[in-house]
């Protein structure tokens, strides 16, 4: 397992280290042991550029997902899972919930993502949701978004996915 991690916050590195350690432990969970995986924590500035970019999206997410193979997930080099931990921050104080918690959320829908997870069909969507739980260790994004239903729930299970052709980030 390799995951190549880049900082872009001013304040991410205990975030960061953290975050490279889950990804590894997400990696071995999801029986892929030989993958690489790349994940970047950013600000909200620069996740709302790449948003606008690759998704047409004015407005910062939490988390994006740029695959690096068509289908996702075939392969050892699954692509980059982009996090904002400013929102992770903001989130996380307003749920009362760690930060740290917040980016497993985020990192485990991204590497779902990445593995050909989808959620734009009901079936896809509670798979995917029992999948976070399990690596996340708590209620996932497609959770959250299937329990609150339309409105703050659909915003949710909007992120996640780009249309942007595959590459891998200088991470």
């Amino acid at each position: 397992m390799t995951v190549r991690l880049a900082c872009e916050h001013p304040r991410g590195r205990p975030a960061a280290r953290r975050l490279r350690a889950r990804a590894l432990v997400f990696l071995g969970a999801v029986g892929r042991a030989e993958a690489e995986l790349s994940v970047v924590l950013v600000t909200d500035r620069r996740i709302r550029s790449l948003n606008r970019t690759w998704r047409g999206e004015d407005r910062a997410t939490d988390v994006l997902s740029f695959p690096l193979s068509d289908p996702p997930g075939n392969g050892p080099l699954l692509g980059d899972v982009v996090i904002s931990l400013d929102t992770a921050a903001r989130r996380a104080r307003a749920e009362a919930r760690p930060v740290s918690r917040e980016l497993d959320r985020y990192l485990a829908h991204g590497l779902l993502h990445l593995l050909g997870y989808d959620h734009e069909r009901p079936e896809e969507a509670r798979a995917m949701a029992a999948r976070e739980a399990e690596l996340a260790r708590a209620e996932g994004l497609v959770g959250a978004a299937l329990r609150d239903g339309p409105g703050r729930g659909r915003r949710a299970t909007e992120r996640g996915r780009s249309k942007r052709p595959a590459r891998k980030s200088d991470a």
